[in-house]
């Protein structure tokens, strides 16, 4: 991240050049590249003028539902960002930002260890260049720190560019969804997939058929 941040402008530019290329129909106002990306907002707006100018992005004007304080939800105009498709060299840029490995594998077990006991990982989906895979990372431990977990993965999303889906069990509920054939984890197991933690117990495990 460190190097790509580097040669492209910082990370700031990185993470927000990720997160449209990632998601190339949506369209995201401030707020959104803001608390996505994990960037302040006035460093934001810096890199989309940026991106303007270079004609990665474009602006448009759209109606953004949000809710009240009475609970209600309602609509207002507001300024966005999206990618703009015809950009030249945008198959240069997902090569270089998406198609190569996001994070050294390692990093991404080094990450989550502080979590607590965990006796399987499983990264899948986005972390393969997977982009449709149901989930991108399992965690299987004991009394493992929920919140960390969280803050974690939320941390990798601004990275990534990308909010990821993840499942947390503890052993026993694990082994149970492994008796009863659960199609989740099937979806991941008969897919890409790469282990990066595995207990004693879980070296050798494989999904029943």
């Amino acid at each position: 991240m460190e190097i790509l941040g580097k040669l492209l402008g910082g990370v700031s530019r990185v993470k927000i050049m990720r997160l449209f290329l990632l998601n190339p129909d949506q369209i995201y106002d401030i707020q959104d590249v803001s608390e996505r990306s994990r960037v302040h907002r006035t460093a934001a707006r810096k890199v989309l003028t940026g991106l303007i100018a270079m004609k990665l992005i474009q602006k448009k004007s759209f109606f953004k539902e949000f809710t009240t304080a009475r609970g209600k939800i309602k609509k207002k105009r507001t300024q966005g960002w999206y990618l703009d498709a015809s950009f030249p060299y945008i198959v240069e840029l997902r090569q270089l930002l998406i198609e190569g490995e996001f994070f050294k594998h390692a990093d991404v077990a080094r990450r989550f260890r502080p979590a607590g006991k965990i006796q399987f990982l499983v990264i899948s989906g986005v972390f393969l260049q997977q982009l449709e895979g149901r989930l991108d990372l399992l965690i299987v431990g004991d009394n493992l720190r929920k919140n960390f977990v969280q803050k974690t993965v939320q941390i990798l999303e601004s990275e990534l560019g990308k909010e990821l889906s993840y499942a947390l069990f503890d052993t026993q509920d694990f082994k149970y969804r492994v008796s009863m054939y659960d199609k989740l984890l099937r979806d991941v197991f008969d897919y890409p997939h790469e282990r990066l933690i595995a207990s004693k117990d879980f070296t050798h495990f494989i999904f029943p058929r």
